[in-house]
């Protein structure tokens, strides 16, 4: 267990260095092209396998402790180790992370965006599992800074040379939106290990702020949530997402969706929520009218989007719906009660999986048209996907009845819990402030749900006999095998939740409670 959560974090390093490398001889094929993309699904695929592997030989009745843990002193003058450990909060992001990377390296091989070497594409890609999935492994406050920075690199490069129309000026975007986060980050990161004389996050966890002035963690709570509020991304923190969804390539969008905004969450609770709680608390009102704002300000400006005439590009649409997903993640955080927290972490996995769909289908719809313009799409007879391409949609259908939280669903349970966690928020955080959020958030639905709505009518209804003949093929092979698994996980947490809860519950119990289980 413990070579394997290490082997999962330093092997795609290992892999990217190896992508750079000339293939051997027998490995080159007719392609060497090719034979550099097989690599990284062979890379991913191994992650995924031992990612699986680690969750099979996890301890499953006892979430709530880190296992697989490993601890060797590395800058003794900092008192910084490399730790390194997975709980039930962690090992679900660390699985879906490996899943996405895997179905993207998959995805690229047969549709490879246009752009640069190969080889630079896959070793960019494994740099980027590599840093994604360290985050949420490592238990050092300055490893977690690293892992968190590691990534801005290759998505910047993924965007700026395989992007679309207007990738640099995206890809500017969001490098100096979170570099400036992350240095204002750094600094309360810094604050915190400073004043306690640790970095360590278990034994700061543990301590659960008793070595920090209420003054300290209010500065922290400030420096620290600022940086992962642009990762999230909180409005109004947002305005970088929109742009760089809409320039990245398909996996690039997946990529960023699935797995880089649940970065920034996934600090909040981690880092802030059983380090500083007192300071959250004294910002948690706070953070939740953002959130709420964020919920309902994601969904009109979707609504703008799919309204006819408006030339509204899909891929920028459902970047939006990430800023109003992310809302109620960010609301169940700020209610700071074990529903409201586990309600976040449900959502964060829900999102990764629905949203990494969504991409994947916009992409595929993009490749075919040419392009991601809602009136184009639609047309004067609509796309009419239901009968041009079938099956294409009715995975979109699926994956927007998905996202707009239909029962049985993943995306339903992420939600209703975050709700129910403002409903009841912690002791000590004023009831009708929370109230009036749930109310805000519960309209946040129907506004989802009316978005999408009206999304799947332009696309995929319409004659398909009407207008102009258009060649549409369906679904391919290679795009099956990458979306199936999205949807079945998608059904298999909607249907039992209890798999996921299982796990994150004892161990958010555990953390709210001041690392006493």
């Amino acid at each position: 267990m413990q070579f394997l959560l290490a082997f999962i974090v330093v092997a795609p390093l290992l892999g990217s260095a190896a992508a750079l490398l000339p293939a051997p001889p027998g490995l080159k094929g007719k392609n060497p092209e090719q034979a550099v993309l097989r690599h990284g699904v062979t890379v991913t695929g191994v992650i995924l396998a031992a990612a699986v592997a680690l969750t099979l030989g996890f301890d499953h009745d006892a979430p709530s402790r880190f296992q697989a843990t490993t601890d060797i002193s590395w800058i003794q003058a900092l008192n910084v180790r490399i730790h390194l450990g997975i709980d039930g909060i962690s090992l679900p992001l660390l699985l879906m992370t490996a899943l996405l990377f895997f179905l993207c390296a998959l995805y690229s091989y047969f549709k490879l965006p246009a752009g640069p070497s190969p080889k630079a594409f896959v070793a960019l890609l494994l740099v980027l599992e590599s840093g994604t999935l360290a985050t949420f492994a490592v238990l050092d406050l300055l490893l977690f800074f690293l892992a968190f920075e590691m990534v801005l690199i290759p998505m910047y490069f993924l965007i700026a040379r395989w992007g679309g129309a207007q990738r640099q000026a995206a890809a500017w975007k969001f490098i100096l939106y979170t570099l400036l986060g992350s240095v204002v980050m750094l600094l309360g990161l810094l604050l915190i290990g400073v004043t306690s004389g640790t970095f360590d996050m278990v034994a700061l966890a543990s301590d659960n702020g008793r070595e920090l002035s209420h003054t300290t963690q209010l500065l922290a709570v400030l420096a620290i949530g600022l940086g992962l509020a642009v990762k999230t991304p909180m409005w109004p923190l947002h305005s970088w997402l929109p742009d760089a969804h809409t320039a990245a390539p398909t996996v690039g969008s997946v990529l960023l969706a699935g797995v880089l905004l649940k970065m920034g969450t996934y600090g909040f609770v981690r880092i802030l929520l059983p380090v500083t709680p007192d300071g959250m608390a004294t910002f948690a009102p706070y953070l939740g009218a953002f959130a709420a704002v964020g919920i309902v300000y994601g969904s009109l400006a979707c609504l703008a989007l799919a309204r006819k005439g408006n030339k509204g590009d899909l891929k920028r649409l459902i970047a939006y719906s990430s800023v109003g997903h992310m809302g109620f993640v960010l609301l169940g955080i700020a209610s700071m009660t074990p529903t409201g927290v586990n309600g976040a972490l449900f959502a964060n996995i829900a999102h990764g999986l629905i949203t990494g769909l969504l991409f994947f289908l916009v992409g595929a719809l993009k490749d075919r048209y040419g392009t991601a313009d809602l009136d184009t799409l639609a047309g004067a007879t609509g796309a009419a996907l239901y009968g041009r391409a079938p099956r294409m949609g009715a995975f979109l259908a699926f994956a927007a009845v998905a996202s707009l939280g239909l029962p049985g669903l993943a995306g339903f349970w992420g939600e209703m819990l975050a709700l129910f966690g403002a409903f009841e928020p912690a002791e000590g955080l004023s009831r009708p402030a929370f109230l009036t959020y749930m109310a805000i958030g519960a309209f946040g639905t129907l506004l989802t749900a009316a978005y999408l709505l009206i999304v799947v009518r332009r696309v995929c209804m319409g004659d398909p006999k009407a207008g102009p003949e258009l060649a549409v093929p369906d679904i391919q092979r290679y795009e099956f095998a990458a979306w199936t698994p999205l949807v079945a996980l998608t059904v298999l947490a909607g249907l039992w939740p209890a798999v996921l809860l299982g796990l994150t519950d004892p161990a958010v119990q555990k953390l709210l409670a001041g690392g006493n289980s």
